[in-house]
């Protein structure tokens, strides 16, 4: 059985406005970071001349993947900045030019199927591809693999109740994410691809439906509208009633978010890096929700004041509310797995009591851990490691279904930390 909830709805703010454009930052901090490695070889210096897309720092051990400049300009600084984790990370600050120089003319591959698999792993790990939800992670391992691909889940669902960036980009761009993943197929000699679309999401079927035409090989599978029904584990059980321990391509199994499936066509149609993304700006703080095309180390708040604020005293969700973080600092800036930014005028207050025992947290858990007794044993080391806090992937449903407002997922988040 999958568990999970409805959530309300809070998509048609942003989810029927044109893409937005914020192209022009004065400068841009890129985050010396790769998913949750700060271990990173910096390649440029103070005084340098970057081109969109060079390479400014590169992952080190088994894992190395560049991480690239959005704009053309001079390296002027290094500094610190918060990344969407909340923390603050190392950035190189960038000057833009605003002249969008590119050291490399870029190539337009007409038939993106045509690679080889081992030119379209080099492709694709040295444009930075990284998945663009969850960890970050670069891209390039899922298909860097000796196990046989079954099967390639594209991933609609878009749990958040706000975030629209994956809808907007498959409106807008259905006919380029429905090719790549025919190349993928092609290339990797994956036997069949599933677009997972939730169920009541008629608008999304309907344009998939009108493209889908003569690819025999990718079919549309419809998933319950709930939460956290876009987390990958849930995906593969429902769509193809698989479960596996660690990653999902120990059963043959590769699964790909919107965002990212585009990120791979622009590598191989232009070999162009990974530095902008559609973010999603919504909430009662700000005058004009919408989605917006950024540069990777643009300032978040950069973006919010030229959208227009309703109010001085806005608070900030980085992220979805029942994953995201509260940011207090006006340091966060764009990075590569931010789909969706919050502005509120004030964050929802609740006042928290005693836990009345009812059992919902563990009930409605999706990875069957028991929210209360860990909660009853944080400080006690012996209990809680029979208890796999490890396994939690940090939804926030134990918080958001408990009639105590008891903030759970804060205390595991301790409890796992320490």
């Amino acid at each position: 059985m999958i568990r999970g909830v409805k959530l309300p709805k809070f998509k048609s703010i942003s989810k029927n406005k044109r893409i937005g454009f914020y192209n022009k930052p004065k400068f841009v901090y890129i985050p010396l970071i790769s998913g949750n490695d700060e271990d990173i070889t910096i390649t440029v210096k103070k005084g340098d001349y970057v081109y969109k897309g060079s390479v400014i720092g590169r992952r080190k051990g088994n894992f190395k993947i560049p991480i690239n400049s959005s704009v053309s300009g001079t390296v002027v600084d290094y500094t610190q900045k918060v990344y969407s984790n909340g923390k603050k990370v190392k950035c190189v600050v960038i000057e833009n030019d605003f002249k969008e120089k590119e050291e490399i003319k870029p190539v337009i591959n007409k038939k993106i199927s045509k690679y080889t698999k081992q030119e379209f792993i080099k492709t694709i790990k040295d444009c930075g591809v990284v998945g663009m939800s969850g960890n970050g992670d670069p891209t390039y391992l899922k298909y860097n693999t000796e196990n046989k691909i079954n099967t390639l889940i594209v991933n609609c669902t878009e749990c958040s109740a706000y975030a629209t960036s994956d809808y907007v980009l498959l409106v807008e761009k259905c006919e380029e994410i429905l090719e790549t993943v025919d190349a993928l197929l092609e290339i990797n000699e994956i036997d069949k691809a599933i677009i997972a679309v939730k169920k009541n999401d008629t608008e999304l079927l309907n344009i998939l439906n009108s493209f889908i035409g003569t690819y025999l090989k990718i079919k549309i599978v419809t998933v319950p509208d709930i939460y956290p029904i876009g987390w990958e584990k849930y995906l593969v059980k429902y769509v193809l009633g698989i479960n596996y321990n660690v990653s999902s391509i120990e059963k043959g199994v590769v699964v790909n978010n919107v965002s990212t499936i585009y990120s791979i066509y622009e590598a191989l149609k232009y070999n162009k890096p990974l530095c902008e993304r559609i973010i999603t700006f919504t909430g009662d703080g700000i005058k004009k929700p919408q989605n917006v095309y950024v540069k990777v180390g643009t300032p978040i708040m950069e973006i919010i004041n030229k959208i227009g604020k309703t109010s001085n005293d806005i608070k900030i969700i980085v992220g979805e509310p029942m994953m995201g973080k509260y940011i207090e600092s006006e340091d966060i800036i764009a990075t590569t797995d931010i789909s969706c930014v919050i502005i509120l005028k004030q964050l929802p207050q609740y006042d928290e009591t005693e836990c009345i025992r009812c059992g919902k947290c563990t009930k409605y858990c999706p990875v069957k851990i028991s929210p209360v007794l860990i909660k009853d044993s944080k400080n006690n080391k012996e209990k809680l490691n029979k208890l796999n806090v490890d396994k939690c992937i940090n939804c926030g449903l134990c918080s958001y279904i408990c009639p105590a407002r008891i903030d759970l997922r804060s205390i595991i988040e301790k409890v796992r930390d320490n």
